[in-house]
């Protein structure tokens, strides 16, 4: 297990990738950093974390056999090991917040971006950035955020956490190359966050609309039952939940 600890960077994906057009890394090699000074959430959203407080890395995978159509199962296999690795530290109400949110009861604590790099139209790897709310403690900026010390008041050794992290993620991944899809996404569904509950979502028109979130589809669409009993698809750019 190879891990590059950083003092600071501008964002450990971009790290990551720039070493991975320099040299051959070996399978879920790690680049941690204490700073991030260009931290990157999704759609272009800006990750902000207290330096040396919380767990700001990225992990290389190679990709055999995924295809284009499943690469949300690659989404799906990332958030299974935050989920295994935060139930082992006993962080409880653990959800998934699509698509890939981590939720501890209606708080945010992790965050996960993943860019998946091709070659001749295949999966040749991914690099998955986690951003993960560890010691810190102070929101005040952050409302919807939370962090383990907050939950349980413990503070936490970062290298384990690390550690754990990639080991989970040895699993859900290979998983994932036994072509286990069925499961994994029964299992993501699983602790997808509201599933089955009255939700109130905002579509890109700035629309308000009520529904039940049912599942995701094999392409990773959330499914949501709308009041005239009609199971709608959407993208990420599509909805928000809001509550």
């Amino acid at each position: 297990m190879r891990i590059v600890k950083l003092d600071a960077t501008d964002s450990t994906n971009s790290y990551l990738r720039r070493l991975y057009t320099q040299e051959t890394l070996s399978d879920f090699t790690a680049v941690v950093a204490h700073v991030q000074t260009q931290g990157r959430g999704q759609m272009g959203t800006i990750w902000e974390s207290q330096p040396s407080k919380n767990l700001t890395f990225s992990v290389y995978k190679r990709l055999v056999g995924v295809r284009p159509n499943d690469s949300f199962y690659i989404s799906m296999s990332a958030a299974l090991a935050l989920m295994k690795t935060l139930e082992l530290f006993s962080i409880p109400r653990l959800s998934v917040k699509w698509p890939n949110d981590i939720m501890s009861a209606n708080k945010k604590i992790c965050g996960i971006l993943i860019e998946n790099v091709m070659k001749q139209g295949v999966f040749e790897s991914s690099i998955i950035g986690i951003g993960l709310n560890v010691n810190q403690t102070d929101f005040e900026k952050l409302p919807q955020a939370s962090s383990l010390k907050s939950i349980l008041g413990i503070d936490y050794d970062m290298d384990q956490i690390t550690v754990s992290i990639i080991q989970n993620l040895k699993v859900t991944f290979e998983r994932l190359e036994r072509n286990e899809l069925k499961s994994l996404k029964e299992e993501y569904e699983s602790y997808l966050f509201r599933k089955n509950k009255p939700s109130t979502f905002k579509d890109a028109e700035g629309s308000m609309f009520s529904g039940f979130i049912k599942g995701v589809s094999k392409s990773g669409k959330l499914q949501v039952l709308l009041e005239d009993q009609v199971v709608q698809h959407y993208d990420l750019k599509e909805i928000t939940l809001l509550y």
